[in-house]
């Protein structure tokens, strides 16, 4: 089989993503937290200095991933995502936990839109743009299985919930943060005809010009984002607590993730078998309602440790299947020059939507995981009901033919 730069690009960003989303302390990150001091409330905060720093940093970084090109983006963006996880090392003071996740969240900003600019670049050079969904779910698929081991071995080992097993856990992740550090250094630039201007300013103005000419591509964007914030950013910063609360013990928090990422790994996989019996915006607005359902199911389930694991599953299985076709369907919009900076431009609307959520459910968060979850479910159901509009295959502004 021939070797091209897509399929050598898409392989490294696939052992990047194995080695990079690697945390044998995500299992047990919540109650870490709690370990160190932190309460429900500090928590959103916490989360919250995270989305801060993404909207800080989503446009500079969408910006100097379009002028300087996505390898020294990623390189950039791990190297800052290392420095973050060794501050754990410290983190006591509600402060210094607020930094790390500042750092955390900047990290991301430096992958932000330059993965998903890098693949579809990368797969237009051979005419493989359409398997832009396809790729994405093999490139996430690689985070589901370093879960697998990660979480087992991280809940297990940390049972106990002591200081010197959560340093020895944050240690371990810092040599796979490494890894992934060195595998970015071999991404290949695809030899796409982009002039970048000197002016960063200009840039953006084209970026948001592309979102106007493209409305379709907001509405979708909010659907996405209003149903990931509740279902995923704010139930797998507390679904530890939520399943322990259940009767779940501490060490089976990693099988129950291990299972959970096997399930997301074969869904990952199947996006192209998926896409091709079922339309696309179909299986959005499918795992939009399964996502409230998910929720609706956790307030309801009280110490039903059966109810709160199906909750679980149904949410996990939601976030493996949204985003790589979201992927598809945005980047066939968006044109080549500002891809980077455009989808940083989203992203931003993003971050402010999760200051807002996360604000507001600090205030919340005292009364309760049933409120919080109740909550989520409100702002998911209204997120799946943004209409993503059908209509007849029309060209997209970087001149792919899409389904819209």
């Amino acid at each position: 089989m021939k070797k091209t730069i897509a399929s050598h690009n898409i392989g490294v960003l696939f052992w990047a993503q194995f080695f990079g989303t690697v945390s044998f302390l995500q299992p047990v990150i919540t109650l870490f937290y709690m370990e160190r001091g932190l309460d429900p409330g500090n928590i959103f905060i916490v989360m919250m200095f995270w989305s801060g720093a993404v909207l800080i940093g989503e446009v500079p970084t969408g910006v100097f991933a379009d002028r300087f090109g996505p390898k020294v983006s990623f390189i950039t963006g791990s190297t800052i995502k290392m420095l973050s996880i060794f501050i754990l090392f410290f983190a006591k003071e509600p402060w210094v936990f607020f930094l790390y996740s500042a750092l955390n969240g900047l990290s991301v900003t430096f992958f932000s839109g330059a993965d998903e600019a890098l693949v579809y670049e990368s797969l237009k050079i051979t005419g493989e743009q359409g398997a832009m969904d396809k790729a994405m779910g093999k490139i996430q698929s690689a985070g589901f299985i370093s879960m697998i081991a990660a979480v087992l071995f991280g809940s297990y080992f940390a049972k106990d919930l002591q200081n010197h097993e959560f340093i020895i856990l944050i240690a371990l992740g810092l040599v796979f943060q490494f890894i992934e550090l060195i595998l970015l250094f071999f991404i290949r630039k695809p030899d796409v005809d982009i002039q970048y201007r000197e002016n960063p300013f200009h840039q953006i103005g084209e970026g948001v010009q592309a979102i106007k000419k493209a409305p379709q591509l907001l509405v979708m964007f909010l659907n996405i984002t209003l149903v990931f914030i509740p279902a995923g950013a704010v139930f797998s910063n507390f679904d530890q607590p939520f399943l322990t609360g259940a009767g779940l013990p501490v060490y089976m928090i990693g099988v129950i993730y291990s299972i959970a990422a096997f399930i997301a790994f074969a869904a990952s996989r199947s996006i192209g078998w998926m896409t091709g019996k079922y339309s696309r915006i179909f299986l959005l607005n499918l795992t939009g309602a399964a996502a409230v359902g998910g929720l609706l199911l956790a307030v309801i389930s009280g110490n039903n440790l059966l109810m709160a694991l199906v909750s679980f599953f149904i949410l996990r299985f939601v976030r493996a299947i949204r985003y790589p076709i979201y992927s598809q369907l945005s980047n066939d919009l968006i044109p080549s020059d500002v891809r980077a900076t455009s989808i940083s431009l989203l992203s931003i609307l993003d971050s402010v939507f999760d200051l807002l959520i996360f604000g507001s459910f600090s205030i919340i968060a005292v009364y309760g995981l049933s409120k919080i979850f109740m909550a989520c479910a409100v702002i998911a159901c209204l997120g799946a009901l943004l209409p993503i509009r059908r209509s007849r295959s029309t060209r997209s502004l970087s001149g792919v033919k899409i389904e819209k």
